[in-house]
């Protein structure tokens, strides 16, 4: 990190630049307390760079005080570089305050969707909180940030939580710096926050008397240990669910969906389900418990075994624990796994609206598990393996994305780039002052609702991140839709394009990933993958 400081041992101002993933994951409460607990006077807010810090003290309090930003910042924030700027002006004398957020240039990351965190669980399976079985508790340390923002920086006003009015209670929370659901954007109770509801495909009514004698969640748990096929709006779409032990129902799922070979994800309550199907490591169980929850796949070789159905010919099972407090509300009778896919018509992309799920989805699910907290960005399970005790990522979604990162020595000045990915398991890419900004996975361009929604989604990152892309990148195969959209934009911004091989452009990835930088000697690449578009216009691969 560039710390460049003059020592003295007198009352100095400096201005503190702090640029990473410093939003939504209580970095600015964290400053607060580091400001404090060191005898400093300022503020801090939130800018389209990061975080701005406005600090006065002497020489060896604020050197203490970057120390502690730099050893202690919250688990879920990452720090790509610290500034610090000597200031010629007289600052606050007695306190030191967050302030209003400043949108003037975004250059931030936006923080994943993170799965719910211990204090917060507890919280909504104490039956003397009162948060008791509310789904959706969170704080500072946990909760949605991706799948409901809609601009930087992250405040509430920028998120589909503006729709509801913080009560007292919470907003005492709220702006109470020791507490850890200060400034926490999507903060919300049984009083003030979204609110869930069970209903019929066929929207005839039902007794829930019939089937819980708590709630909705509790009725959904219940219908599905019937062999219920139900629609559950989750964190960033809509989910399909049934007993994963039910044959029965999980070949009405398939038959419905119209998914006939391909595993279909799972989740289980706990960890000790899931061994009693599958081995599990020791790295695959931190990546299970980890803040982004993803998907797992893990040996099927546990005492168990799921039906044939679940996983057609295959030795792995995907696995989840829940990521949400509804999650868990809804599997805390149910003592074995559940089928958990997205909510969509095989090809199609997860339906986010409900009712864009109501009309898509009432021909599969028997039951519909609904809220009114909007989704504004449609966010897929994220999918991890272990090989050679690595974690490889496998599907960028929920928990990992968005992604920034700093790219190889070289590539400071590069230009504002759009890479526009390839037309299978599509995912695009923001070069900016040398950092990238990659999305979530959008899936294959191969029909319409997946292109648009892979164009709203670009037209979104433009935004979030505020670039201005001055030249497109496009797989050379002229008939990829992303490639003819990026040539069709180009030509009417009068934009230059860069065509890249399909090849080329896994090698190139595999050296950003590693750090190479952008004047190193040729490498030799070699690319095990699919059919793609050649330089001498045949099918290379």
């Amino acid at each position: 990190m560039n710390l460049p400081v003059q020592v003295s041992s007198c009352f100095q101002g400096e201005r503190i630049h702090v640029r990473g993933l410093v939003q939504g994951v209580g970095f600015r409460p964290a400053v607060w307390h580091f400001a404090h607990e060191c005898g400093l006077t300022g503020d801090v807010l939130n800018d389209g760079e990061g975080v701005l810090i406005r600090v006065w003290g002497t020489s060896q309090q604020l050197d203490k005080f970057v120390s502690f930003i730099t050893h202690k910042a919250p688990t879920l924030a990452r720090i790509d570089s610290i500034e610090r700027i000597l200031v010629d002006e007289p600052g606050p004398l007695d306190d030191f305050t967050i302030v209003e957020s400043d949108n003037r240039s975004a250059q931030t990351g936006i923080a994943p969707d993170i799965a719910t965190c211990p204090d917060c669980l507890e919280e909504s399976l104490s039956s003397f909180d009162r948060r008791y079985r509310y789904p959706f508790t969170n704080c500072s340390h946990c909760g949605p940030r991706l799948s409901i923002v809609s601009a930087i920086p992250y405040d509430r006003a920028h998120t589909s939580m503006t729709a509801f009015e913080i009560c007292d209670v919470c907003k005492e929370e709220y702006l109470n710096p020791h507490d850890r659901r200060f400034h926490a954007q999507p903060i919300a109770c049984h009083t003030c926050g979204p609110k869930i509801w069970l209903e019929r495909s066929d929207r005839c009514t039902f007794s829930l008397d019939a089937i819980t004698q708590l709630d909705e969640v509790d009725g959904a748990c219940t219908l599905l240990q019937q062999g219920e096929i139900i629609a559950i709006k989750s964190i960033g779409g809509f989910h399909l669910a049934c007993d994963a032990t039910n044959k029965e129902a999980v070949e009405k799922l398939r038959y419905r969906k119209q998914r006939y070979g391909k595993p279909l994800a799972l989740m289980a309550k706990n960890l000790e389900i899931i061994e009693q199907y599958c081995r599990v490591s020791g790295l695959e169980k931190s990546l299970l418990e980890s803040p982004a929850a993803p998907i797992v796949l893990l040996a099927a070789l546990g005492e168990k075994r799921l039906p044939e159905i679940v996983a057609p010919g295959m030795t792995t099972y995907g696995f989840m624990l829940p990521g949400t407090p509804l999650h868990h509300l809804i599997l805390k009778r149910m003592n074995r796994p559940i089928v958990f896919t997205s909510g969509n018509l095989s090809e199609e992309p997860q339906c986010i609206d409900n009712a864009e799920a109501q009309d898509r989805l009432k021909d599969i699910a028997d039951y519909f598990l609904l809220h009114n907290r909007d989704i504004v960005n449609r966010v897929d399970d994220s999918v991890v393996r272990v090989m050679g005790e690595k974690a490889q990522l496998l599907r960028r979604g929920r928990g990992y994305a968005p992604d920034t990162f700093n790219l190889p020595p070289g590539f400071e000045n590069a230009p504002p780039l759009l890479a526009l990915g390839g037309q299978l398991k599509n995912t695009f890419c923001l070069v900016k002052n040398g950092k990238a900004f990659l999305s979530q996975h959008m899936g294959d361009m191969n029909n319409s609702a997946a292109f648009d929604d892979y164009k709203k989604n670009i037209t979104l990152y433009k935004k979030l991140f505020q670039h201005k892309p001055q030249a497109l990148v496009v797989d050379v195969h002229p008939d990829y839709l992303p490639t003819k959209f990026g040539r069709e934009w180009a030509e009417r911004e009068g934009m230059p394009i860069l065509a890249v091989q399909h090849h080329h452009a896994h090698i190139v990835a595999c050296m950003a990933e590693n750090n190479i930088p952008l004047n190193t000697s040729p490498v030799l690449g070699v690319a095990l993958d699919g059919l793609g578009y050649g330089e001498d216009e045949s099918l290379w691969g």
